[in-house]
């Protein structure tokens, strides 16, 4: 369970700051409505840029943004629902655009989803404590950006290895920058300098993702309705969702999405070169923000029922093809894929095209038809990977019209259903199994709670998803507190 205690000393603290710097904090209900956000607010929110960093901007951490970066308003559920002619397979795939959160990414959604229960119980101290966010690269980004917007200062961590363009962007709003040794896939060297951190300062509190219910919290909120709202609005049966491991925070709108589809699949994505869930493996990756060579502890593995492979050569190649002019000509003109399609496809980022890729070899796996939809979400758009589209045009040369069927039909129309598997019971047990070595061993946490989650399942994660009104409840006190909601 999230702990909810409340210190008063700091929470009296922290309502003043908010006072003093008119922060309003949304409730994770009109997150997932923005219908019920208060008309004063929506009103203000007119004349603030998308990645503005105002505090008001708390309240764009949902799904419905209107797409463009002046001022947008709210609407319906930003997503692309990709043709057959694009992925091969007649199944509906549709993939939810974090390209419109602020920061051009959802992972500001888990942020907020892990700091502001702390905030508004009083257990963190925007007065003396430094936020830390350890990340692969947009988790940090979205916590650097909702401490700013909430009155707190903040350390992020990531991977040296991460494009260019993440560090330049943190440089304008993190407090201070740590880059850890390797990739995507150095999980490890992330939390050791967490454990460095704990141990040398006093006034660090640690918002791990990986181990963050708020971050698991958040996405059964609100990214589980929006995917059910965008599944309505496209039309069919729901047949699964498919979310990359990570830190396995957006597996939890699966969990969402089987209690109102209760036929439906859950599937987990992860880098064929780092086969963690699928063979127990290790390796180093390119598929940006997907760290692993572990479980998340959040990861709810008892409610999973595939893991799915993809090769980050795949996800390398198909950048190019979705962003070039070359690439775009051959879709349009050899596959017919409108051009509507084409001009969303920068909304993909290189995680996103991972996501896809495995939702086409699921509904190549269960032989889905035309009245089935498959969903995934795209964390981030290609906003912070033009650095790594420069570097494959410096190694491969320009990109033609050969290259752009090549990579099509090898990356694309090529897929096999090779390197998944469909966890039976066992299965999902040594996945499971596999928390014991990273959280219990190394992390120090209880083994009694890794237990609960598998034999008290229904207690331990359905206690975790109830919390979401407790929380609302909490949020709406503290702006009560402040007054600054009355005196609009």
């Amino acid at each position: 369970m999230i702990d909810l205690s409340i210190n008063e000393a700091n929470l009296a603290k922290t309502v003043q700051l908010a006072r003093e710097r008119n922060i309003i904090i949304p409730t994770l209900r009109q997150m997932a409505h923005p219908e019920e956000v208060p008309e004063p607010i929506r009103a203000r929110l007119r004349e603030v840029g998308l990645w503005c960093v105002d505090p008001l901007n708390l309240f764009r951490i949902t799904w419905h943004n209107q797409p463009r970066v002046e001022g947008p308003g709210f609407g319906a559920v930003n997503y692309i629902e990709l043709p057959p002619a694009l992925t091969g397979v007649p199944a509906k795939i549709i993939a939810l655009a974090g390209k419109w959160f602020p920061t051009g990414c959802h992972k500001v959604g888990a942020s907020f989803g892990c700091l502001a229960p702390r905030m508004v119980t009083g257990q963190f101290d925007p007065t003396f404590h430094k936020a830390v966010w350890p990340s692969t690269g947009n988790y940090c980004r979205g916590g650097a950006y909702n401490s700013n917007l909430l009155g707190c200062q903040s350390i992020a961590i990531l991977p040296e290895g991460m494009s260019r363009e993440r560090f330049e962007w943190l440089e304008t709003v993190a407090g201070e920058i740590i880059a850890t040794p390797g990739c995507e896939s150095n999980v490890k060297e992330i939390f050791d300098k967490v454990w460095e951190l704990k141990a040398t300062r006093d006034n660090v509190m640690i918002f791990n993702q990986f181990e963050e219910m708020g971050n698991h919290l958040w996405h059964y909120a609100v990214t589980g309705p929006a995917i059910e709202e965008a599944a309505r609005a496209a039309g069919g049966k729901f047949a699964a969702a498919v979310f990359a491991s990570g830190s396995a925070g957006t597996l939890a709108a699966g969990d969402y999405l089987k209690e109102v589809f209760p036929q439906s699949k859950l599937a987990v994505g992860e880098a064929l070169q780092c086969p963690t869930l699928l063979m127990n493996g290790y390796g180093d990756h390119r598929i940006e923000g997907i760290g692993d060579k572990h479980v998340p502890w959040i990861h709810n593995v008892k409610n999973t029922d595939m893991v799915i492979a993809i090769d980050d050569e795949d996800s390398q190649r198909l950048i190019r093809l979705f962003n070039d002019k070359a690439g775009h000509r051959y879709l349009r003109e050899e596959l017919g894929v409108e051009q509507h399609v084409i001009d969303k496809l920068e909304w993909i980022g290189i995680s996103g095209v991972a996501n896809i890729l495995s939702a086409i070899k699921l509904a190549k796996y269960y032989e889905l038809g035309a009245n089935d939809i498959v969903a995934t979400v795209l964390t981030d758009s290609m906003e912070m990977y033009g650095s790594r589209l420069a570097e494959l045009e410096q190694a491969d040369g320009p990109y033609t019209a050969s290259a752009a069927a090549f990579d099509y039909g090898c990356h694309i129309a090529g897929l096999r259903t090779d390197n998944m598997l469909e966890l039976s019971y066992t299965e999902r047990r040594r996945v499971h199994n596999l928390k014991y070595y990273t959280w219990i061993e190394q992390q120090g946490r209880e083994l009694d709670e890794l237990n609960a989650q598998w034999y008290d399942y229904d207690n331990y994660w359905g206690g975790i998803h109830a919390q979401a009104a407790d929380i609302d409840r909490l949020i709406e006190e503290f702006n009560q507190r402040t007054g600054l909601l009355q005196a609009l």
